[in-house]
């Protein structure tokens, strides 16, 4: 996916989409697709025993000694969980990306397109979050979210990020997982349930992605030096802790594994980093040619493992 980029250092600068135009064309795409997962996904389709929750290549510790140690059967509960857990954690970041979109429009004129567009967006993100806790429910598992902590942090940040780090909170979240549902929807060793949810997010999160990159190549030249720094910094914090509590340390018990030994062998699984690090490339790419990635903040962005 391409999108216009504001000048930083020696990159040559485009100028952005008008808001409006780009507004407009993403409400005409919506009404010519868009999904309503409660009727177009057959919840009540048996589950079936022998595919995976996602891609096993995607499971956090493939590769590692535990994993070996797993029965197939375990495998298969494993990816499962950790499926509804990536999901789950989808939910908690749609909750905050809705109030940041709201916000941003708050006040804005309802007849101007890019409100019309945000209100859209707004409505997808809630039937996204209907479908994955509906998912979770029919493959029978828990409704995962990051820990008390990270939710009090979410929800700080819901209520003042603004401009940039808005916008690009969207991006970190969504654009690694588009890379990961791809792979997820054209698995046939994949549930059909993951792969009709992964297919229904894929096309319409990319109307959204699209908005957040013409949103930030619109507003970064603005910044200034300081504001720059501080909106690095904001989206930095955000990359690490998305990325941290994708795969909660619940899920390991559900096989059996002990939690902490799990989820420390998961962290130090160079296979699912780079795999992380891959789906993050276009993102990393975009946010360091808008001049968002950069100076001491990258520390954290390698901390993750995304550069």
């Amino acid at each position: 996916m391409t999108a216009t980029l504001p000048a930083t250092g020696r990159r040559a600068a485009k100028k952005p989409v008008d808001r409006q135009e780009i507004s407009a064309r993403l409400l005409s795409s919506a009404a010519r697709k868009s999904y309503d997962p409660v009727v177009d996904i057959d919840w009540e389709a048996p589950i079936p025993d022998d595919l995976y929750g996602l891609s096993p290549e995607w499971s956090s510790l493939y590769g590692t000694p535990l994993w070996e140690g797993l029965t197939e059967r375990q495998r298969v509960t494993l990816t499962i969980h950790e499926y509804c857990s990536i999901s789950g954690v989808g939910i908690w970041f749609e909750c905050m990306l809705m109030q940041l979109v709201l916000r941003d429009v708050y006040g804005d004129d309802p007849a101007q397109p890019h409100v019309q567009w945000a209100l859209t967006e707004i409505a997808d993100e809630c039937r996204h979050s209907v479908m994955f806790a509906r998912t979770a429910e029919t493959f029978g598992a828990p409704s995962y979210q990051p820990p008390p902590s990270v939710l009090r942090l979410g929800r700080a940040y819901a209520a003042k990020a603004s401009g940039p780090a808005a916008y690009a909170a969207i991006l970190v979240v969504e654009e690694i997982l588009d890379i990961f549902q791809r792979d997820l929807m054209k698995d046939e060793r994949v549930q059909p349930l993951t792969r009709a949810t992964s297919q229904i997010h894929v096309v319409e999160e990319a109307r959204h992605m699209r908005f957040a990159r013409e949103e930030i190549a619109r507003r970064t030249p603005d910044l200034s030096a300081w504001q720059r720094r501080k909106h690095r910094a904001l989206i930095a914090s955000v990359a690490a802790i998305a990325v941290d509590n994708l795969v909660q340390p619940g899920v390991y018990a559900a096989v059996g594994l002990d939690p902490r030994q799990a989820r420390a062998a998961a962290r130090a699984n160079e296979h699912y980093r780079a795999k992380l690090r891959e789906a993050a490339t276009g993102l990393v790419a975009f946010l360091r040619g808008a001049g968002l990635i950069g100076g001491r903040s990258e520390l954290l962005w390698r901390r993750a493992g995304l550069v």
